[in-house]
């Protein structure tokens, strides 16, 4: 197993994410530019009906390769989560495409490539790292304070309304830890 906790600077699992979050993309923009050219779809809808199609493809490839080292979590569970987590990160991608063109960007494959780096790496990772592919057991602040999976030795599953709260306590950790 790998770490309880993973640092969000673990370059390793940082790496594995975006080249799994790279083979994602290649999906999703392959059907964004098929969306946009073939069917004429306005690229707002595409970017949001490609991002899903892509984090699809991402979960499969998190799962079973990226973070396979260091979870436990049932498909289900993590499944919810990473809905969740994917439904955000299409919304942040569509509404930062539409605001781009709304403020004169011409080339929305460039602007859409830029923006899906900076999504990635300020939201997706952070958000795959310390709540859907964490350890059981594992908690923001510590190995028992709360637990992702139903477990009777354990407690509840993490919900979604408890995600927020849990990754922010865990930045707040990790920058006391680096000073």
């Amino acid at each position: 197993m790998g770490q309880s906790n993973a640092r969000l600077t673990d370059l390793r699992l940082l790496g594995r994410h975006q080249i799994a979050a790279g083979i994602a993309t290649a999906c999703d923009f392959g059907l964004m530019v098929g969306l946009v050219e073939l069917v004429h779809a306005p690229p707002p809808l595409a970017t949001l009906v490609s991002a899903a199609f892509g984090g699809v493809v991402n979960f499969t490839i998190a799962r079973t390769w990226a973070f396979k080292e260091r979870h436990v979590g049932t498909v289900p569970s993590q499944a919810l989560r990473y809905t969740a987590v994917s439904l955000g990160g299409a919304l942040l991608n569509a509404m930062l495409l539409q605001a781009v063109l709304f403020f004169g960007g011409r080339g929305y494959l460039l602007a859409r490539a830029i923006i899906s780096v900076m999504v990635s790496v300020a939201y997706t990772y952070p958000m795959h790292a310390r709540v859907v592919f964490r350890l059981v057991g594992t908690g923001a602040l510590g190995p028992t304070e709360f637990a992702m999976e139903t477990e009777p030795e354990r407690g509840p599953e993490l919900g979604l309304a408890e995600a927020t709260p849990a990754l922010a306590a865990s930045v707040i950790v990790e920058r006391r830890k680096v000073r």
